[in-house]
């Protein structure tokens, strides 16, 4: 009746947390009815990227050190590696999480990634065997230019650490999120990507004409949609 575990994926901005702070809304055996999650333990890089910068920020202030994971301008240091490590950091907290059973829960992993840093290819290749094997996928389709309009528009500076509040400097925007290859990673298949062996469901949630802002019941009535078909194909998903 439920799925155990959903990648959300998406620019920054595009209404992924909108649709997570959505479904808590809900009653939970109507969000089991109707979108199949149940009581949901949401895991987000973000908090931990953040950590990362605020360490950096004390480092730099209080012991002139030069930070671990960032330079100057605010970008990780290694090349890709920080990145892939968030996604191993995440892959571990669903690791520990799944040691105990637990009925009617939905685990649910929330990142985006753009081309610069490795893409969706680069970061699901980092992903543990436990999440590839349960896992369904919900990509959240906006353009980059409606990335950056909502981008800028929650962006509280009082509030950097939020989730619902957090925003990146436009030249931040467009060196690491203009260009994504969602499509590109999925192209040679329109319901299942092939990850290490296994081959994940997965549905397209188009919000460029933004949605999820406003939600409500045009919200309800469009992520249902595509939840249920999201349902259908994790049930028939070819087993590894």
């Amino acid at each position: 009746m439920i799925l155990p575990l959903l990648i959300f994926n998406a620019r920054p901005a595009a209404g992924k947390s909108e649709i997570i702070a959505f479904l808590r809304e809900i009653a939970l055996e109507e969000r089991m009815t109707r979108f199949h999650i149940g009581s949901m333990k949401v895991l987000d890089d973000f908090p931990m990227l953040w950590a990362w910068f605020e360490e950096d920020g004390l480092l730099r202030e209080h012991f002139q050190h030069h930070g671990l994971h960032t330079d100057a301008q605010g970008y990780f240091l290694y090349g890709d590696m920080l990145w892939n490590l968030l996604i191993r950091r995440l892959s571990l907290e669903v690791d520990k999480w799944l040691r105990d059973a637990r009925e009617n829960h939905t685990v649910i992993i929330e990142f985006s990634r753009g081309v610069e840093h490795g893409g969706y290819r680069s970061a699901y290749a980092h992903l543990s065997e436990a999440i590839l094997r349960q896992a369904a996928c919900l990509y959240v389709h906006v353009s980059y230019e409606e990335s950056l309009r909502k981008n800028r528009q929650r962006y509280n500076p009082e509030r950097a650490d939020s989730i619902l509040e957090h925003g990146l400097p436009d030249e931040k925007m467009a060196h690491l999120y203009a260009e994504d290859d969602w499509y590109d990673f999925t192209a040679t298949d329109t319901s299942y990507v092939g990850v290490g062996g296994f081959r994940l469901p997965y549905m397209i949630f188009e919000n460029e004409d933004d949605v999820t802002t406003a939600g409500g019941e045009a919200l309800g009535e469009r992520l249902e949609t595509t939840m249920r078909r999201l349902w259908t194909l994790w049930k028939q998903r070819p087993q590894a």
